[in-house]
């Protein structure tokens, strides 16, 4: 029997351990200077002016979301086809949380069914204070779109780009902030480059830096011109608001210094997959991915939906199938408004019917650079063997 595939996989080089035993070798493990370095190195990349590096990208959301004023009883509003993290961060700072229901191409957010729900919110003063816009698979959003009615409407954005780091939209960075005030980056193992864990957010904005620098280590800070009196001394410090202990490794920026060096090669090699799939699938009862023409995705994954209408099986049968012989597929993901935490807040299902017939249909094939084509037909002969009769 062929080996296991999984949909995603991390690539880690000699040069990636030997960064991180350079560290284990050094003074510091925590708090030294790989963490800046890496900071520095994702922000330039991006065409931003800060980076702020955390242990995950939902710290990075949450104090994103702090940092923007998300308060008590504001709404943050997200797409429901995304890991429950882009909602969550919400409820982390007391807001409520709502939907908008999804493009039934790319699987973003949908800018048509956001300002048809802006027009109704602003009828009854429940409008967001923040909107998370997530790049579903690596591909961004409509983020032009989702900007102009920002200006229109006053909420604020937050790119969730965990899938998308060396992505583009309308031929520049993702991660530039263009139409956004802050950017959040994951490095998870199954993500296009990995720190172990660890996230990043990035923005243009120096108040809001100084905000995300201060929530991630205790609300503490040692530099003077922040602290509200002459410092007592050169071991002074101030805790100046309530914050956590969301800090990155240098263990992991060390790590993540190293892979940022082969991520355009990486998105590269996705590409170059994503087409070859989109080839051999061609001829199967099934929709592979459609990129938007302002679009260059970080093709973290690679999502099929399936033409159920053409197949004598459920989407249950064919991902059991799939699984059973070997093929690691996924499913990105369960409607964030059907999870029985948030099921109980009483949202409207009419208005996502988008969204759960996603959910209906799809499946996340293997997608990861270091996939080989022998691999990749493993997994197409298994969808023929499933979806043909």
């Amino acid at each position: 029997m062929n080996k296991p595939i999984p949909y995603g996989r991390q690539n880690i080089s000699e040069a990636d351990i030997q960064a991180v035993v350079d560290v284990l070798r050094s003074d510091f493990l925590t708090q030294g200077p790989a963490v800046p370095t890496f900071e520095s190195a994702v922000a330039s990349y991006c065409g931003a002016a800060h980076g702020i590096a955390v242990n995950s990208a939902t710290s990075a959301l949450h104090i994103a979301c702090l940092a923007l004023g998300l308060r008590q009883d504001d709404w943050l509003w997200t797409t429901p086809i995304t890991f429950v993290a882009s909602a969550n961060c919400g409820l982390y700072c007391g807001a409520q949380v709502d939907f908008v229901d999804i493009d039934p191409r790319t699987y973003n957010l949908c800018p048509q069914a956001l300002e048809a729900k802006l027009v109704q919110a602003e009828k009854t003063g429940r409008l967001p204070k923040l909107l998370v816009a997530v790049h579903l698979c690596g591909q961004p959003c409509d983020m032009a779109a989702i900007h102009s009615l920002s200006q229109r409407y006053g909420f604020k954005i937050i790119e969730d780009a965990s899938h998308a780091i060396g992505g583009k939209y309308k031929n520049e960075p993702i991660g530039n902030c263009r139409y956004s005030d802050v950017t959040v980056f994951s490095f998870h193992p199954v993500k296009i480059i990995t720190t172990a864990e660890g996230g990043m957010a990035v923005t243009n904005n120096p108040e809001i830096a100084h905000a995300m620098e201060l929530l991630r280590s205790h609300g503490i800070t040692r530099d003077e011109s922040h602290m509200t009196h002459p410092s007592d001394g050169p071991w002074y410090y101030e805790q100046t608001t309530l914050g956590f202990n969301y800090r990155m490794t240098e263990l992991q920026a060390a790590l993540g210094v190293s892979q940022m060096q082969r991520l355009d090669s990486f998105v590269a090699q996705r590409h170059a997959l994503a087409k070859r799939y989109d080839e051999l699938l061609s001829k199967l009862p099934l929709v592979t991915p459609w990129q938007h023409p302002d679009s260059y995705s970080g093709l973290h994954l690679y999502v099929i939906r399936l033409r159920l209408k053409q197949i004598h099986k459920t989407h249950r049968q064919v991902f059991e199938g799939l699984r059973a012989q070997g093929i690691g597929v996924n499913l990105h993901y369960i409607p964030v408004h059907t999870q029985p935490y948030y099921e109980k807040m009483g949202h409207d299902r009419s208005a996502l019917t988008q969204a759960e017939q996603y959910y209906a249909e799809a499946i996340s094939l293997p997608m990861f650079q270091d996939l080989t084509h022998a691999q990749q037909d493993q997994v197409v002969a298994a969808l023929h063997q499933e979806l043909t009769p």
